[in-house]
């Protein structure tokens, strides 16, 4: 299963060069002196409980986020009170980039359970990144990374079926939490079935239509929200037929 240690706030003042998510959200070939630099501008807080909002929509942009523990939810509520969710973020994952234009928040980002995160002051930030190259390098990164998920989703959304919809939800978290060194086959989702069907586009019922037939045909198998993959090639199968890109990567 995936650890889930509790988190105090002692063992989440980590120095950046001493993170193990360090090589996820920090620039590849950045000299220990440039990470002692960008380590102090960082402001690490007490952990969020599962509810607790990092920032609500309309806020006022300061700092950009990034999660180091936990995982957090961005949704954002329309004039007749329905709420999108617009995605989910990991450890290692970085929030608050919709802001950088309006200097206000587009959206709201809340704990999806206890998750500590790093608050990276954005005015400090662009001042560091114009005096090192590969910092800057890594925002533009960041942002077109960004823009090329907003892509997919709306492929996702549009072109896939309700079946496919599941499977790339599914092969994505599994490849986001092998890239943080846990196991890709088993592994907790800490959102609602509501949730994943509200950001699919999905009625809650037909998610769970489909949790229930993929364990029927041995795909994997879900206890509330522990879920084991059991055939990961089959999921694959099923997203990009017989031509899987490798590594299969649909990170959204």
């Amino acid at each position: 299963m995936a650890n889930r240690s509790v988190i105090s706030f002692d063992n989440i003042k980590v120095a950046c060069k001493n993170c193990s998510l360090s090589t996820l959200c920090l620039p590849m070939g950045l000299d220990p002196q440039d990470v002692e630099r960008l380590d102090g501008i960082i402001k690490r807080n007490r952990p969020y409980q599962r509810g607790d909002h990092l920032f609500h929509e309309n806020d006022p942009f300061h700092s950009l986020r990034v999660i180091t523990s936990g995982s957090v939810k961005t949704y954002k509520s329309h004039e007749d009170g329905v709420v999108q969710v617009l995605g989910f973020h990991l450890p290692g994952e970085l929030i608050g980039l919709d802001a950088i234009q309006n200097e206000h928040h587009s959206c709201a980002a809340v704990a999806l359970e206890t998750t500590a995160v790093c608050d990276i002051p954005f005015e400090q930030l662009e001042q560091l990144s114009s005096t090192i190259p590969s910092l800057q390098h890594q925002l533009y990164r960041l942002l077109s990374k960004e823009i090329g998920e907003d892509s997919e989703m709306l492929t996702l959304l549009g072109k896939k079926s309700a079946e496919e919809r599941l499977a790339t939800f599914l092969l994505s978290f599994s490849e986001r939490f092998k890239a943080r060194g846990f196991s890709p086959s088993d592994f907790f989702l800490s959102m609602s079935r509501h949730e994943i069907g509200n950001y699919l586009g999905l009625a809650v019922e037909t998610v769970s239509r489909l949790f229930t037939r993929f364990q029927e045909e041995g795909l994997l198998q879900v206890e509330r929200k522990h879920v084991q993959l059991l055939n990961i090639p089959k999921l694959q199968e099923m997203v990009y037929g017989s031509s899987i890109p490798k590594p299969y990567r649909t990170h959204i």
